[in-house]
């Protein structure tokens, strides 16, 4: 059944598939692509893969089952989601499991409560970890590259950079950042701004870690750090930054979500939210990532957002699509991750790697070759509190980065 659907699906580089009993098949090789051979371990492993690949793919690759002989697990993903891209539409026997999955994504509630267990599971893993793949300052989100070869250090300032010359930030303003993460974002405004910022994270690692590293850059009057649902915070902001945090809301919040930044945004605030998106109409995400990576995850449509911003009666006074900028930072958190294999190998085990390099190379070619970018959506509850230009965004990038460059390097590193 696997080589039956190979053979119907692979159009890209050149595969060598050999069986549990030791038979060999090839696919292509294809005008394009790389060369990959993949081992399948186990008599009836094939057709188990087969009955639901989304998820099965993954998990033969993590226990052993699926072996990759020669090349990457990179380069397997590349041509089975390059392959799938060109698929023609008449298979629609590939398409049968959307609808279950789409019906699934309408029951998911990430109720107060869920929320924080979901968050649990991935961001409370070991600090450790992420300070083998992420830059100084853990930036755990797509990075921003003004040029190709700019390195991840660079580039996650650049983001940082970024957002903050949307946001028009001023120094008498209070921010909220919903979903701080480790402190990163709350305190680059703060240091830049002097900014009262407030962040908000359902992670008992990153509260304990962001607070910390509050106090040693003695910043305690300006940013505070707390472990609370968004839904609970009582104030009243001039600006909201969210970065990362909306593909953790799912669907049936997403009314919810916009209807607590109408209610935290003063009349004349502004809001950037920084989300992973999709080019394509509304659709699930992938099984593996949903049950291994982020549970109760939803990446949304701009078709499924716009629309709420209007009927809140307010304003998407600004949009941008970055592509491929998070497939350019997940190839660069793969490469730092698999230099310093072995110390993830210490902290976890064997099954854990294989489970992140599946992960970091999955989502990598989803942003790279399929329909996977990421949202700034900069909204507002009044249409005049903004110039009519998008210049004052430039100027203040282009004032942020000459600045930082006067510093000789702009320095935030949380250790």
């Amino acid at each position: 059944m696997l080589l039956w659907f190979l053979k119907k699906v692979v159009s890209h580089g050149h595969l060598i598939v050999i069986m549990p009993d030791g038979s060999r098949h090839e696919f292509g090789p294809f005008a394009k692509g790389p060369r990959v051979a993949i081992r399948i371990v186990g008599k009836g492993t094939d057709r188990w893969i087969a009955m639901n690949p989304d998820l099965r793919v993954g998990e033969a690759y993590m226990d052993g089952r699926l072996v990759v002989d020669e090349g990457t697990i990179r380069d397997f993903l590349e041509i089975a989601l390059v392959s799938y891209q060109v698929l023609p539409k008449a298979m629609q026997f590939l398409q049968m499991p959307r609808v279950r999955n789409m019906l699934r994504d309408m029951k998911v509630r990430n109720r107060i409560g869920v929320a924080e267990k979901n968050v649990k599971h991935h961001y409370d893993l070991s600090g450790e970890l992420y300070d083998l793949f992420l830059d100084k300052n853990r930036q755990y989100s797509c990075a921003y590259f003004t040029k190709p070869e700019e390195d991840i250090e660079t580039a996650q300032v650049n983001k940082l950079q970024h957002i903050a010359a949307k946001l028009r930030v001023g120094k008498d303003h209070n921010v909220l950042d919903i979903g701080c993460g480790w402190g990163g974002m709350a305190i680059f405004l703060a240091k830049t701004y002097g900014a009262r910022v407030t962040g908000v994270t359902l992670s008992d690692e990153q509260h304990a870690y962001a607070n910390a590293w509050v106090k040693r850059e003695g910043l305690e009057h300006l940013v505070t750090i707390k472990k609370l649902d968004y839904r609970l915070e009582p104030g009243v902001y001039d600006r909201i930054v969210s970065v990362g945090m909306f593909e953790h809301v799912g669907q049936p919040h997403f009314q919810e979500f916009f209807t607590h930044v109408k209610r935290l945004l003063k009349d004349d605030g502004v809001c950037l939210l920084h989300t992973i998106g999709r080019t394509d109409p509304p659709c699930h995400i992938n099984d593996w990532v949903r049950q291994y990576i982020f549970p109760g995850a939803y990446l949304p449509s701009l078709s499924q957002l716009a629309p709420i911003v209007e009927n809140l009666g307010m304003y998407l006074t600004d949009f941008e699509n970055l592509r491929l900028h998070y497939a350019e930072t997940l190839k660069a958190w793969h490469e730092r991750f698999d230099a310093r294999r072995d110390e993830a190998k210490a902290l976890y085990d064997e099954q854990f790697c294989r489970m992140w390099e599946f992960y970091l190379a999955s989502c990598e070619m989803g942003f790279r070759y399929q329909n996977l970018v990421v949202f700034h959506l900069q909204i507002t509850k009044n249409f005049n509190v903004l110039p009519m230009t998008r210049d004052y965004m430039v100027d203040e990038e282009r004032r942020l980065k000459a600045q930082a460059a006067g510093r000789q390097g702009f320095t935030m590193a949380a250790e």
